[in-house]
């Protein structure tokens, strides 16, 4: 069979695709092995299986913190249609690594993260969260042009509080990366979990005083279903399962 030049050509750049999401970037330093969450993104592709989640939906992607609003996603940010992606302990590396077997497959229209807060944790600097978080625009826009990313604001915790000025200044990076691009919209949700004196509000979390109870989930929905509903309302339809159509 004869080649065009053309066919040699798109046929390299797709496998330089596929090159790219096999080897996502070397992670900046502090970031764990992503191996360590394998059972729970084998568990989500199991569950896609059996139960194909629609596709052009909203993809709500992160560590714990969106794991665990898991069951009122749905209902707090209805009547947009929305998939569930949050892994217990994950970082912005994390998410990286494994777009393509979580997110990219479904073919969202938009995608909600909140990741960053385990990464300060883990030891990472404020810079090198930025830099993860322009790797997975990148992967993202490469693999779905136009698709828009809503990134949520590194929450305050009393937990945490002595790494808050590392957090802060990972919010103003993050904040700064979602300014030169009007597919990325920066989502303030540290300021409302404040106090009047600049200090977490305690009656907004949990025992262990990092994960939030359901008030603190109220200040969330509070901040994010009407930037959601303003920006993708418009795009609300019916989504088809992932894998079907044309």
């Amino acid at each position: 069979m004869r080649v065009s030049f053309p066919y040699l050509v798109l046929a390299a750049l797709g496998a330089l695709s596929l090159y790219a999401a096999a080897n996502p970037p070397s992670p900046a330093p502090g970031y764990p092995d992503p191996e360590r969450l394998g059972a729970e993104i084998r568990a989500f592709e199991d569950s896609d299986r059996r139960l194909p989640p629609p596709s052009g939906a909203i993809v709500c992607l992160g560590s714990s913190s969106m794991r665990m609003w898991h069951e009122h996603l749905a209902s707090d940010l209805s009547p947009l249609t929305v998939v569930p992606r949050g892994f217990g302990g994950s970082t912005l590396y994390d998410a990286l690594v494994y777009l393509p077997r979580i997110v990219l497959d479904l073919r969202p229209r938009a995608l909600l993260l909140y990741e960053g807060d385990n990464d300060i944790d883990f030891g990472v600097s404020p810079d090198g969260v930025r830099k993860t978080f322009d790797a997975l625009v990148h992967e993202v826009q490469h693999a779905l042009p136009g698709t828009r990313i809503y990134v949520l604001s590194i929450k305050p915790s009393p937990a945490r509080w002595a790494l808050w000025p590392e957090m802060r200044e990972a919010n103003h990076l993050l904040d700064l990366a979602c300014g030169d691009d009007s597919l990325l919209t920066y989502v303030d949700i540290a300021t409302p979990m404040l106090d009047e004196n600049g200090l977490p509000r305690g009656n907004l979390f949990l025992p262990d005083s990092l994960h939030m109870n359901p008030d603190g989930y109220a200040i969330w929905k509070s901040v994010i279903r009407p930037v959601l509903l303003e920006n993708e309302g418009r795009w609300e339809r019916k989504p088809e399962p992932a894998g079907k159509g044309g």
